[in-house]
């Protein structure tokens, strides 16, 4: 292998040395001079907890159960909002993202393995793009599902396009779609009219969700939806695409303080998209004595006036249809950057981006494939395999958080910029929390 000149060659050099210390920054100006200039890595973080996966489990959880799941919705956004703060934090502290920090603590094969999971989390996270963009072109242009699969598989020339274009630019293009899916939903949910009450008690924890095991099941695949492992490794290499002073720890603190309040107003606009869609679900398919609750059952009850009455409309549901397929394709560069970072950190290879897109893709496409071939196209089938891709992520969380936290809260690596004792106690309770229900949802099914 020619660790020079080949294709395929060891990566030595940064996370993500393409974009790395790319943008600049000012050195003076005003507070949302500089926030503007540190705005773009939140975007891309952000995408991830908007993609299909969290479509079908905020709509299923809104159906099942109303809005009595926006408590987890919210929750899961706070935990988002420390863990990627955290990540952040790391990379542009230490100069490396997660991956290349954990394979530096640990041996070859303990890196090895901490990549097949990764790898793992990342290839259920395409399945739930792959899924929601065939369905998308299903519903817009009446594409049989397995070809809409297969088609999917060409979203790789979309990403050498944007690649192109240039960091920033593509950190532009992904914050104007999150705004056109942030509007069509709000418009959706405005004139499905939900009870404000009824809203606003979903946000109050029941305890009702530990004790019932189905609800349990949609509230940890909301969870593995919101909280993905992969954005917490990219998040710790993009995170390092501003260029600043590394060796200035007034820059490396104004560029931690930047990156944070971009993160969290990012992540508090996919809060709100995940809440409207859940509201959506709940406020058009509670109760109902129908088989409800999909993709394919949203978009004909956005235009059957029998199911949602008045606000029925060819174009509400044409407007969901084209949201799904942005989202969908938004998640594409994030998913391959983050592919990208694992690879590199843990087992030290590099290889273009076409080449890995084309091959996490052909992956992720094969288990949908058999799926659809089994079940005869069935697009319930279909649906509940992206369901049970985010309780794998939920599963896979812990991987990333426990090295996330020891990385955060050791002194030697972080220096001044140490987590305070209330960001590591509560990101280890998370952990532990996590992990416990996790343990206790894989008992349950196996025993039922």
């Amino acid at each position: 292998m020619n660790k020079e000149k080949g294709i395929i060659h060891e990566s030595t050099g940064a996370s993500l040395e393409e974009i790395n210390a790319t943008v600049e920054v000012p050195k003076d100006g005003s507070f949302l001079k500089k926030l503007l200039a540190y705005s773009g890595p939140g975007a891309l973080v952000a995408v991830g907890y908007m993609d299909p996966g969290n479509w079908i489990t905020s709509i299923a959880g809104g159906a099942e159960y109303k809005y009595s799941l926006l408590s987890i919705v919210l929750l899961s956004s706070l935990v988002a909002m420390l863990l990627q703060s955290m990540a952040a934090k790391l990379g542009i502290v230490t100069g490396k993202d997660l991956a290349q920090i954990t394979r530096d603590q640990t041996t070859k094969s303990g890196g090895f393995v901490l990549w097949i999971i990764n790898e793992l989390a990342i290839m259920a996270t395409d399945i739930a793009e792959v899924i929601g963009g065939a369905i998308a072109l299903q519903l817009l242009f009446g594409l049989p599902l397995l070809f809409g699969v297969l088609l999917t598989t060409f979203d790789v020339l979309l990403l050498l396009l944007l690649t192109k274009l240039g960091f920033r630019k593509i950190e532009v293009i992904v914050a104007l779609l999150i705004t056109v899916i942030f509007c069509v939903f709000g418009y959706e949910v405005a004139l499905a009219d939900p009870h404000f009450g009824e809203v606003i008690r979903g946000f109050i924890p029941d305890t009702q969700i530990a004790a019932d095991r189905s609800m349990l099941l949609l509230a940890l695949g909301i969870v593995g939806a919101t909280v993905m492992p992969h954005n917490l490794y990219l998040h710790s290499s993009i995170s390092q695409s501003r260029a600043f002073d590394r060796k200035n720890e007034k820059e490396i603190a104004e560029a931690v303080r930047y990156t944070t309040w971009d993160s969290n107003l990012q992540l508090t606009v996919a809060f709100i998209i995940n809440c409207l869609l859940l509201v959506l679900g709940g406020a058009l398919f509670y109760g109902s004595n129908s088989d409800l609750g999909k993709f394919v059952d949203l978009y004909d009850a956005l235009q059957d006036p029998s199911i949602v009455g008045g606000i029925a409309s060819p174009v509400l549901s044409t407007l969901f249809a084209v949201a799904l397929l942005a989202s969908g394709q938004n998640s594409t560069i994030t998913g391959t950057l983050s592919g990208q970072i694992v690879m590199e950190g843990f087992i030290r290879l590099k290889m273009p981006l076409w080449m890995r897109r084309v091959v996490t893709r052909l992956l992720a496409v094969v288990p949908v494939i058999i799926c659809v071939v089994l079940y005869g196209g069935n697009e319930n089938a279909v649906e509940d395999l992206l369901l049970y891709t985010q309780v794998f992520l939920s599963i896979a969380l812990p991987v990333s958080i426990i090295p996330l936290t020891l990385f955060t809260s050791n002194e030697e690596i972080m220096g001044r910029f140490v987590n305070a004792k209330w960001e590591k106690y509560l990101a280890w309770g998370i952990t532990i929390v996590l992990t416990l229900l996790n343990a206790f949802l894989i008992y349950s099914t196996l025993k039922g």
